[in-house]
């Protein structure tokens, strides 16, 4: 397991730094990916142990991480984690999750008021936990200076307006309450649809399927290209078995004509594919295969 480290490269004129706030076996790996057949797992196991999964228990192992960027003189986050004391009750493994994700962030030279920009590729419960942080018992953004980017179609789908999500999940409702209404309050919340410009390097993108308004970040620099993908992908599996989504996916169909179009591109144009919760290297390059993908070089981050 690799808590709360910090490993870079330089892509172009950007720098990308990992933060890890949790790395090692989570959900058995059959329940994650429910689709992909058991030959994928087992035919592919060396593109899969020990990194991506278990050989003993079978469950796949991943990270819970933030990609800092560092473009154009700012400092951009994309995700920020679970967050320390949030009441989860529908996720056990997050209820009252502590870890040292701002300590992570300090190792890697950033502190809270000199992040620019926060990129939330979608809300839920692993991706929005340290936009705030607790205060004299009340939730505040937890970077000051920065702009919150947060997708229109997940505002929307999990705010008030529409019952937190419809009432489905009461994560939903807790999840806004403390994570996204108060970038609200404060004024820093942006909410965006379609695309968004964050820089000359780095642009937002749509990706829906895996919540409305799921996107991913592109980044394009000295002619070297990176796609981060947000919860697009969960494991590698999904490369080599596109058609085959999470089982948090809300829209399965639209989940998977979406990976399959970020794969096309990613090979054809060889950007870096740098997905949430890849354990391991954490990105990789994905290389065309008849009809489908495969795996290519893994990033090589140095600390």
């Amino acid at each position: 397991m690799d808590n709360e480290s910090g490993q870079s490269i330089v892509l172009g004129d950007v720098e990308v730094i990992r933060v890890v706030e949790f790395q090692g076996a989570f959900a058995p790996a059959r329940e994650l990916v429910p689709d992909a057949p058991e030959r994928l797992w087992r035919d592919d196991a060396a593109h899969l142990v020990p990194d991506h999964r278990d050989p003993v228990d079978g469950r796949a192992v991943m990270a819970l991480q933030t990609w800092v960027l560092r473009s154009e003189g700012r400092t951009v986050l994309v995700d920020t984690g679970v967050g320390n004391g949030r009441d989860r009750p529908g996720s056990p493994a997050f209820h009252r999750w502590q870890g040292d994700f701002l300590g992570g962030l300090a190792r890697a030279g950033i502190r809270p008021e000199d992040v620019d920009v926060v990129v939330n590729t979608h809300i839920h419960a692993d991706h929005v936990g340290w936009n705030t942080r607790e205060e004299g018992g009340e939730w505040v953004p937890a970077f000051p200076n920065a702009r919150y980017l947060l997708p229109a179609a997940d505002d929307f789908h999990f705010g008030p307006d529409n019952a937190y999500g419809g009432g489905v999940r009461v994560d939903d409702r807790l999840i806004y309450e403390d994570s996204i209404a108060p970038v609200h309050r404060s004024g820093q919340a942006v909410l965006w649809n379609g695309a968004q410009r964050i820089d000359r390097h780095l642009t937002l993108e749509a990706a829906p399927g895996h919540t409305p308004g799921s996107c991913v970040l592109r980044l394009e620099s000295g002619g070297e290209r990176a796609v981060f993908a947000g919860d697009v992908l969960h494991s590698p599996v999904q490369v080599l078995a596109p058609s085959c989504n999470s089982c948090f996916c809300l829209d399965p169909a639209r989940a998977a004509a979406t990976r399959r179009r970020i794969l096309e591109r990613a090979a054809d144009l060889r950007e870096l594919v740098v997905p949430a919760h890849f354990g391991g290297a954490g990105a990789v390059e994905v290389r065309r295969a008849g009809a489908g993908f495969a795996l290519g070089p893994w990033a090589a981050f140095g600390s």
